[in-house]
Order: C-alpha cells, then sequence, then structure tokens
C-alpha cells in the first residue's frame, strides 16, 4: 500500500511540476517576445500618418492591462490542460486494466509518465498468466491422479473379489490355502483403504482450508510415541531407527496435525529408503539467536533426489514416483500438506538431497 501511494505522489509531483514549469515557461516566453517586439520597434522611427503607428502607440499605454490578460489567458488554458490531464491519464490505466482481462498475452503500453504504473500492470499480468498456468497444472496433474487412483482402486477390488469368490465357491479347501487367500484380500483390502483415503484427501485439500487447534505439547513424547508406532513398518522393510530426541521439549500446536507431519516425513523415508539401512530421526533445540526454536530432522538413506524434482517436492499432487506402482506411494499430497500446517504453526520446512542421503529439515517456535 505504501509503494502505491508512494507511486501516486510521485506521478502527482511530476505532474505539478510539469504544470508550474509550463506557467513560467510561458510567462518567460511572453516577456521575451514583448521585449523582442519592442527592440524591433526600436529600429526605426514612425510616424503619425502611419497606420501601424496608432496600433503600437495604444499598445505602448495599454501594454500592461494587454499583458495581465494574456497571461490570465495563458493560465486559464494551461490550467485547464492539466487539469485535464490526470482524467486522461486515469482513462488510460482503466483501458489497460480492461486489456489485462481481454488481452493478457500483450504487453500494457501507457505515456511515459505512467511508466511506473506500466510496469506495475505488466507485472500483475505476468503474475496472473503465471498463476493461471500453475492452476491449469495443477488442475491437470489431479485429475490425472484421479484418473491413476480409479484404475489403482480397481486392481485390488478385482483381487478382494477374486479371492473372496475362491473361499465362497470352494469351501472345502486346506486351512493354509484358506489363511494365504484370506492374508491375500486382506492385504487388498488395506491398500484399497489407502486409496480412498487419498481421494478424501484430495477432496479435503481442494475444497477446505486448514485451521488448527492448538495446546501445550511434550514434542519429545510425541516423537519417541510415534517412531515406536512404525517399528512394525520398518521391520517389514528391513529397515532400523537412529533416534537424538531432546528430553522434555514443550510447544504449542495442533498435535493430531503435526502428528500427521510426522508420519508423513516417516512414511516417505521409509518409502524412498535403500533396505537393510536407517533412519535418522534428530530433535533438537536451537538458541536465543535463532529466536527459541526446536528443529527435526528426518534422513535417510536412498536415491538422490534430482534438484529440478527437489524444487518442486512440496508442490500438490508432485510425486517423486512417477509409475505409480500399486504398493507404495501417494497422491502426491502429504509433503504439501505437511508443508500447509508447519507454516501455520509460524514454522518452515526443507528438503535435501546428495551423496544417496534424502533429509527433511523442519523448525517450528517453541512455546
Amino acid at each position: 500500500m505504501n509503494n502505491h501511494i508512494l507511486q501516486r505522489s510521485r506521478i502527482s509531483r511530476r505532474i505539478m511540476l510539469r504544470y508550474v514549469m509550463s506557467l513560467i515557461g510561458f510567462v518567460v516566453a511572453l516577456i521575451l517576445f514583448v521585449l523582442l517586439c519592442w527592440f524591433i520597434c526600436l529600429q526605426r522611427i514612425w510616424y503619425d500618418w502611419e497606420p501601424l503607428y496608432w496600433v503600437l502607440r495604444m499598445v505602448k499605454e495599454y501594454l500592461v492591462l494587454i499583458m495581465a490578460v494574456i497571461i490570465v489567458a495563458g493560465w486559464a488554458i494551461i490550467t485547464y490542460r492539466f487539469m485535464n490531464m490526470p482524467l486522461r491519464y486515469l482513462d488510460e490505466i482503466v483501458t489497460a486494466s480492461g486489456k489485462l482481462i481481454t488481452s493478457r498475452e500483450e504487453p500494457v503500453r501507457l505515456s511515459d509518465v505512467l511508466r511506473e504504473v506500466e510496469e506495475q500492470l505488466n507485472l500483475f499480468r505476468l503474475q496472473g498468466l503465471s498463476a493461471e498456468a500453475m492452476a491449469r497444472e495443477a488442475d491437470q496433474r489431479k485429475n490425472d491422479l484421479i484418473i491413476y487412483l480409479a484404475h489403482d482402486l480397481k486392481t485390488p477390488l478385482t483381487s478382494v473379489i477374486g479371492y473372496l469368490s475362491l473361499l465362497h465357491d470352494e469351501p472345502q479347501i486346506s486351512p493354509e490355502l484358506r489363511a494365504r487367500y484370506t492374508g491375500i484380500a486382506l492385504d487388498k483390502a488395506l491398500r484399497l483403504e489407502e486409496l480412498t483415503n487419498e481421494f478424501f484427501d484430495i477432496t479435503r485439500f481442494s475444497l477446505t482450508s486448514l485451521t488448527l487447534e492448538t495446546e501445550q505439547i511434550n514434542l519429545s513424547r510425541m516423537l519417541e510415541q510415534i517412531t515406536y508406532e512404525f517399528l512394525p513398518v520398518l521391520s517389514d522393510k528391513c529397515l532400523s531407527w537412529q533416534l537424538e530426541i531432546q528430553p522434555e521439549v514443550q510447544i504449542n500446536g495442533d498435535p493430531d496435525k503435526l502428528q500427521r507431519v510426522f508420519d508423513n516425513l516417516i512414511r516417505n523415508a521409509v518409502n524412498y529408503s535403500y533396505p537393510d539401512s536407517a533412519i535418522s530421526l534428530h530433535m533438537s533445540t536451537i538458541g536465543e539467536r535463532d529466536g527459541n526454536r526446536v528443529e527435526i530432522r528426518v534422513s535417510n538413506r536412498g536415491k538422490t533426489i534430482p534438484p529440478e524434482k527437489l524444487d518442486r517436492i512440496f508442490e500438490q499432487f508432485f510425486r517423486l514416483d512417477t509409475s505409480r506402482s500399486s504398493s507404495t506411494g501417494g497422491a502426491g499430497l502429504g509433503l504439501a500438506i505437511s508443508k500447509e500446517i508447519v507454516e501455520l504453526h509460524g514454522g518452515c520446512i526443507q528438503a535435501e538431497s546428495a551423496d544417496e542421503n534424502i533429509v527433511f529439515i523442519l523448525r517450528l517456535p517453541m512455546s
């Protein structure tokens, strides 16, 4: 807002300066013209029988009055012109603003005095085009994901129906085979539940905004509990924990949403870790110089993320694994939602990857 006021005052000062300079220039030009005519008239002798003699004599007698009339007339004309100038500029700006809607591909062109306004309008035009392109891209990615998810829903559903049909049609099968079919059907049903939840995530993220219900949280205990609950998952993936959690760290936040953040980061580490490796979770506080913040680092050994993908890793519906295997990977919303939750808490989150290491760094303000 201050920039707009400053810009407007600059334009006003420029118009006022041109107005004053025009008045001064007009008066100076009139005086020089009169002096020039006076000098020319003095170059010869005028006789009373010459018609021009009486004209010049009348001008000489009423010179002050004539100059005053000319000055007032000139002042009125110049003032009228400069009073209309802001209206012309306003018409230019209104017309240019209309073009931002009807023909965004063409840059805005305004008068030289409105150069700064022209630059601002062109900046808005480019930002609008960029926002539209990003919205179209996000919408296209969402539509593609819905298609992929619909396809992935069909696969486990077909398996569940197939194995349940075998159990229904073959009542005499052995207990071992029955247990095997039941286990497979259960695994597919759990995958079906995950995909259904992803549909709900897409809908909630598109239609609602996140709100916090904050309370005092013992972050140390929360992380200890979450990492303990992930032990069976890590065991299935032949992974292990490397934990370094500073005790009794208190923060003010929404426990459910922060738990979702840590859940997303840990699941991401599990999905993209090399087998027989360790996932590291380090939590410590940062000193007063950095504003009394707590830092959580979740790192794992895995394939290095290319810089072009690392820059987009927190975008909505962006997935590292574009092949969309049916057993791993989500809708590409986990990290985007995590980033929004962290920022709502006044914190920040970033990702780094080099030398087959992937690190997510999360910083939150302490109580």
